[in-house]
């Protein structure tokens, strides 16, 4: 599993949200590599400073992964739906939505004000 990782300016608690790797490698190709840059970065984490590669959340950032998300969500809405336009067991249906699951997991954390800083790595 791989973690991408959100924190906040002020030492507030992170979230992190748990991918598996073929997911990883996926979004590692993807547009979602390219946007922003990540900077080494002192952060306030659980009561002390650490210095963490992140990628500053700024308007025009935030933005652009909400685009990437959201346009990610739609393209696998629409795989899924295809896929599972018949019956299939609750194991499929799992297997099936987990991706979608995660971008929309990881466009929750993109869309939470509060979280300044993202992590790839």
């Amino acid at each position: 599993m791989f973690d991408i990782s959100f924190y906040a300016a002020n030492g507030e608690p992170s979230d992190c949200v748990r991918i598996t790797k073929s997911i990883y490698e996926w979004l590692a190709k993807s547009q979602f590599a390219k946007i922003g840059i990540s900077i080494d970065t002192q952060l306030h984490l659980d009561g002390e400073e650490v210095i963490l590669p992140v990628v500053e959340l700024n308007q025009d950032i935030r933005q652009k992964f909400r685009d990437f998300f959201r346009d990610q969500i739609v393209s696998e809405s629409s795989a899924i739906l295809t896929k599972l336009g018949d019956t299939h067991s609750k194991e499929e249906y799992q297997k099936e939505t987990y991706c979608m699951k995660k971008l929309l997991e990881l466009l929750k954390c993109v869309e939470n004000p509060n979280y300044q800083y993202l992590q790839r790595v």
